[in-house]
């Protein structure tokens, strides 16, 4: 309906990916890279821009959206550190105040997982593959999850959630 100019359904799109991109996002613009841009603009213009042009838009898998939109985002963040990287860096910070931002090793860390992840996700079958984007990345009640993937309950797609992860767990730990 997006694709098709429905303003509603637009709204419903953008109401859906705000906390699935707010997820997303957080922590991956470094603080020095910050200027009067924050994460919740970066994720509007994401969002305004992506839904200008949701027409031409073609899903190519369950998840595609999604993974668009991170990737969108993605490109939205390297852009700001080159940003940053242009512009003078400000005064010294004093030593005696703390560093509150991760470190490179969490980083990596969480760098690593993410491409594990990613990397299972598509390993999983199409059935798991759409119940876990659909309840863990979009953030999906399981009653609305058993509507998306026409499970009987909210239970059942409880249950059938459960065991996609854990098929995903298992895909992960084969790393």
């Amino acid at each position: 309906k997006a694709r098709e100019g429905d303003r509603q359904a637009l709204d419903h799109l953008f109401k859906r990916y705000i906390p699935v991109l707010r997820r997303w996002t957080t922590g991956r613009l470094p603080l020095w890279a910050r200027d009067l841009v924050d994460t919740d603009d970066m994720i509007q213009e994401t969002l305004m821009r992506t839904f200008r042009s949701v027409e031409v838009f073609v899903p190519r898998h369950d998840g595609a959206f999604a993974a668009y939109l991170r990737q969108v985002l993605d490109n939205r963040i390297r852009d700001e550190v080159r940003n940053a990287t242009r512009r003078p860096r400000g005064d010294a910070i004093s030593e005696s105040r703390a560093d509150s931002d991760v470190s490179p090793l969490e980083v990596a860390i969480g760098s690593e997982a993410l491409r594990r992840y990613e990397k299972a996700l598509g390993r999983i079958s199409a059935d798991d593959r759409e119940l876990v984007v659909t309840r863990i990345e979009m953030g999906l009640s399981f009653e609305e999850v058993a509507r998306a993937t026409n499970k009987p309950t909210a239970d059942a797609a409880r249950m059938a959630v459960g065991r996609a992860l854990v098929h995903l767990a298992t895909e992960m730990d084969h790393e």
